[in-house]
């Protein structure tokens, strides 16, 4: 196993982002606005030190990517939305960033339950410090919240085992990584669309007003049919990690 940076190796940019996401991650996503700012190929050519593979074999399979950006507020309510738009504001402004946020982190489907998130996770902290930023947060999407998404993300967070580590499985990664649980970002992600859009996103009909549950969707999402639109609005948990003082240069 190798962790690079895109910096390191601008030649596997096709190869890191054609790791797909495993399988039933929601296609609603792609309805974020936000994430418009932070489009793949953009990420790839600004910031591509903050981009990190994990190499096996030569070959990609993971990824992490990461924004820089100067911190306001910490932990802001808003999470990955108010991140990239500051990482975006940030880059206009030509303002020096002091932190970094992670956008994703990827494992190929047929990785999993390899703990490879872990050697990601120690890879973007050693990106993090070669590029002289103090700290990395995280805005976590807890993808198992969606089984049960009546409950509040600050209930379904504070849940744990026996051994005192989180229920949820990606929150545990993050702990046994040496991350910390600093609270919920409320309204971290929203998308807003048209009925059509989410018609053809999820193949659910959208014909009757207020919450639609919705696979893959850690809360319901809240339908308007006078209006024709939706908007999901998903809370993530914010979780910190120590940077070290002494990384090695990953490009």
């Amino acid at each position: 196993m190798e962790i690079v940076t895109l910096a390191q190796r601008p030649d596997l940019v096709e190869a890191v982002y054609a790791i797909p996401y495993p399988p039933g991650s929601p296609r609603f996503m792609q309805g974020s606005l936000t994430s418009l700012l932070v489009r793949r190929r953009r990420l790839a050519r600004r910031w591509p030190h903050l981009v990190v593979a994990l190499l096996e074999g030569g070959s990609p399979v993971a990824r992490g990517v990461m924004v820089p950006f100067r911190e306001r507020s910490p932990f802001p309510a808003r999470g990955w939305d108010e991140v990239a738009v500051w990482a975006a504001e940030d880059a206009l402004d030509g303002v020096a960033p002091d932190t970094a946020g992670a956008l994703e982190i990827a494992v190929h489907p047929s990785c999993q339950a390899r703990g490879l998130s872990s050697a990601v996770l120690a890879g973007m902290r050693d990106a993090v410090a070669a590029a002289g930023l103090s700290s990395l947060v995280i805005p976590v999407r807890p993808p198992d919240k969606a089984s049960v998404p009546l409950v509040s993300m600050g209930d379904y967070a504070s849940a744990v085992r026996p051994d005192g580590l989180p229920v949820d499985r990606w929150l545990r990664t993050h702990v046994r990584a040496g991350g910390v649980i600093e609270g919920v970002a409320s309204c971290s992600a929203t998308v807003q669309a048209p009925l059509a859009d989410w018609r053809e996103w999820t193949g659910l009909p959208f014909d009757r007003d207020g919450p639609a549950v919705v696979p893959g969707a850690l809360a319901p999402v809240l339908v308007s049919t006078v209006d024709d639109y939706a908007v999901y609005v998903e809370a993530n948990v914010w979780v910190s990690h120590r940077v070290p003082e002494h990384p090695a240069r990953l490009g």
